[in-house]
């Protein structure tokens, strides 16, 4: 299926696919024409120039004319072989070409350069070495190619030849389906963010639908540049039919293709090119959706296909800017973050007002926040700013209140970030970001873990390969008194992070609860051993030595441990201030443990079954009078908690 664009001349003068199409697509005939204007120039200025007026050599005629028309061939071969697409193992005819034809073009001129300059010179001799190294250019390529090709033919043999295992059962949704990222076959460099764009916005699409289970970015970016058969993929997301495809960009021209397969026959249900320029890209994603629709004939309600049609950015221009920043943010750096702002600061120059922009621009901020790039009110004001600007200009938008729902969270209060993550999936139930952090909260500060259990499992089911949801359980596991299942689920984020700190960290944590300090010790030893110059490594590193101490009854060891900086940075975050009173609590320092409790709870910790009773640390301060009227309140505040 074609999307030709309707006003252009030049695709109704010559028909897709002809020989004069492809020389237009090239851009053969434009080059022809710049070499032809730029060589007659620079053959009249040494004609006339250097050799008639300053008299030099005739023979520097003979060396602009063979030069001119190597750099000619060396391009005319690159610019037409660099558009034919490539599958793996190819020959790429312009990489094996182009070299020879610079060889060929500086022999003969150095045959032609160094009697100028009274150098003697055997032709022969240096034709030997030409020929030489040319062969040596071909086994070279041909050798490397020849290693690949059968790489190549595994894969497409792997993909193609009939599956004898046994067929996959049925998963629990039969209306599931994971979108792999889209492969980028891309004559130019640069342009995977566009492939990954197209990939999240088909998935953007799809999750709209009620009636069908869509794994989420997330996890599908997990597997991008994956060996794994479909039925394997489809096997571990638990998903019924897996959609695949390419993306194609050659500047303004784009090539979708995609094929939906059903993993439990091995069946292609679909599939289907689109061809277009970028004007088309939003009218290619949208046929691809309702292909999928259609294919799994699905009956849409009218908000749905309202939602498939929408389209959050209108400029092309725009939209680039927008893909480019999603990229940059997601690298969660300092110059990834600066990168995304300008992108999107772009973007706004270019449509004016724009709920979707300012929502990218207030979760900047939040990052720069969260990940210690910036983290000052000025930050949290900037962010806060945006989302209102996102609540002025779309009420009806989740992204506004999952911002502010955040904003409070780092500033305290979170229990005002649970009331706006309410609103946020009054608005939309499937915002899985809000879903995501309101499930913590649930689990953690408001005491509410079998609530939380539910939504994790939830989201575990559509974002299996996120350890962040993993990690959700894990809270609302351990806060739920289950703590070996805790554990297993805070180690399967390890599995998927195994570079990051914070799972170990919590690990740690919940043997110490269970007095099973031997492991406990280990695993901190083996921390220590490691010495990691990441700064958020080396700082939970840090906390845990200082709690190893602790539990080792070396309350000075354990005090000195805990520096300024370290006691700033727990007593600002929003989640451990619970936590080191237990610390304080352990080393039998009962007035800041209070304090440190007392500071946990005015920011919204009302866990009051793990305060009262589940938590071991505090123990030691259960008898004081302070902290009794301290669970008076709490047990008040949990209780006429609304879930």
């Amino acid at each position: 299926m074609h999307l030709e664009k309707k006003s252009s001349s030049a695709s109704k003068k010559y028909p897709p696919g002809s020989f004069m199409d492809k020389l237009r697509k090239r851009k053969i005939i434009h080059t022809l024409a710049a070499f032809i204007g730029g060589g007659w120039l620079t053959y009249e200025v040494v004609h006339w120039v250097l050799v008639d007026h300053y008299h030099l050599p005739e023979r520097l005629k003979d060396v602009t004319i063979v030069t001119f028309f190597g750099a000619l061939l060396s391009t005319l071969i690159w610019q037409w072989f660099r558009s034919v697409e490539k599958k793996p193992g190819n020959v790429k005819v312009e990489v094996l070409l182009v070299p020879l034809v610079i060889l060929a073009t500086l022999t003969i001129d150095l045959n032609l350069i160094l009697p100028i300059i009274g150098i003697p010179i055997n032709m022969f001799f240096i034709g030997i070495i030409a020929l030489c190294l040319g062969i040596a250019w071909i086994v070279f390529k041909s050798l490397q190619w020849a290693v690949s090709i059968p790489e190549a033919e595994r894969m497409r043999d792997e993909i193609l030849k009939p599956i004898d295992a046994k067929p996959i059962s049925l998963p629990k949704w039969r209306n599931s389906i994971v979108v792999l990222p889209f492969e980028n076959i891309s004559p130019e460099e640069g342009q995977d963010y566009f492939c990954d764009g197209m990939t999240e916005e088909i998935i953007t699409d799809l999750s709209s639908i009620h009636d069908l289970r869509v794994i989420s970015r997330s996890s599908a970016m997990m597997l991008k540049g994956s060996k794994k058969a479909v039925r394997d993929v489809a096997r571990e997301l638990n998903v019924q039919y897996v959609l695949e495809g390419s993306v194609r960009k050659a500047e303004n021209d784009i090539r979708i293709t995609a094929q939906l397969i059903d993993a439990t026959s091995d069946a292609h249900l679909w599939a289907e090119k689109y061809s277009g320029t970028l004007d088309d890209v939003f009218d290619m994603q949208e046929k691809v959706s309702r292909s999928i629709v259609n294919a799994l004939k699905l009956k849409l309600r009218p908000e749905e296909k309202e939602k498939i049609k929408e389209r959050p950015i209108e400029n092309l221009k725009a939209y680039d800017c927008y893909l480019r920043a999603k990229r940059e943010m997601d690298r969660l750096t300092k110059s990834g973050l600066e990168h995304a702002l300008r992108d999107l600061h772009n973007a706004l120059e270019i449509v004016g007002e724009n709920a979707h922009l300012y929502e990218g621009i207030g979760e900047a901020y939040l990052n720069c926040y969260e990940f210690g790039i910036e983290a000052s009110e000025a930050t949290l004001k900037k962010a806060e700013e945006y989302a209102n600007r996102v609540l002025k200009l779309k009420p009806d938008s989740p992204g506004s209140h999952y911002l502010l729902g955040r904003i409070e969270r780092f500033r305290g209060s979170v229990l005002k970030a649970i009331e706006h993550f309410k609103k946020a999936l009054a608005l939309d139930p499937k915002h899985q970001a809000t879903l995501e952090w309101q499930s913590l909260g649930y689990a953690w500060q408001a005491g509410r873990p079998s609530e939380a259990e539910k939504f994790a499992r939830k989201l575990i089911e559509i974002d299996p390969l996120n350890s962040f949801n993993h990690g959700i359980l894990g809270f609302a596991l351990w806060m739920s008194g289950k703590l070996d299942q805790a554990i297993s689920s805070f180690e399967k984020c390890e599995k998927l992070e195994p570079e990051s700190i914070i799972p170990k960290f919590w690990i740690v944590i919940i043997l110490a609860w269970k007095k099973d300090y031997k492991r406990a010790f280990e695993m901190v030893e083996q921390l220590v051993q490691q010495k990691s110059q990441d700064v958020m490594r080396a700082t939970f590193t840090k906390y845990l030595i200082a709690f190893k101490y602790a539990w080792k009854g070396k309350s000075e060891e354990a005090l000195s441990s805990m520096t300024d900086d370290l006691k700033e940075i727990a007593w600002n975050d929003p989640d451990f201030p619970w936590l080191w009173a237990g610390f304080y609590a352990l080393v039998n320092e009962k007035d800041e443990a209070l304090r440190w409790l007392e500071h946990s709870v005015n920011r919204g910790f009302i866990n009051y079954p793990v305060l009262s009773k589940k938590d071991p640390f505090l123990e030691n301060i259960r008898g004081e009078k302070r902290f009794k009227k301290l669970m008076e309140r709490v047990k008040y505040e949990w209780e006429n908690f609304d879930v």
